[in-house]
């Protein structure tokens, strides 16, 4: 994965969210949902491989990235939006397979995401879990 101005970065997660939401609430072709997402916004505003592999890979993991949250979540995962989920998990993933993001970067993205799609306050829920989350993913990192 080649180093990203962080701009690019940022309207990479916000089209890998937009194209997330669609998927988990539509379920939709992925394949269709990407091809939509890649002809509907300007390739140069946003970096298009990053948007691949976040939009290609974490509905691959699914089940490793909500078990590794899970634990940080003061209500049951079936009661979190599809946003705030899929915030989760783009967040979890880069925790997890992003080691080239600090952790505070991953952290204030994803507070960032929920105040520009979430709900009033859910980016004071994303904090709370994603601050849990990555004391235990990036240990190391956030000593």
């Amino acid at each position: 994965m080649k180093k990203l101005k962080p701009k690019a970065r940022r309207r990479s997660r916000e089209i890998a969210l937009q194209a997330l939401y669609q998927w988990l609430v539509g379920g939709e072709d992925r394949l269709d949902i990407e091809t939509q997402y890649l002809n509907q916004n300007n390739q140069s505003a946003f970096d298009v491989e990053y948007f691949q592999h976040l939009f290609r890979e974490i509905p691959l993991s699914v089940s490793v990235l909500d078990e590794s949250f899970a634990p940080f979540l003061d209500r049951p995962i079936g009661e979190i939006s599809a946003i705030e989920l899929s915030i989760l998990r783009i967040a979890t993933f880069e925790f997890l397979k992003q080691p080239d993001v600090p952790y505070k970067v991953v952290i204030n993205e994803a507070i960032e995401l929920a105040k520009k799609f979430g709900a009033d306050k859910s980016h004071k829920f994303i904090n709370g879990v994603v601050d849990k989350a990555a004391r235990q993913l990036r240990e190391i990192e956030t000593r």
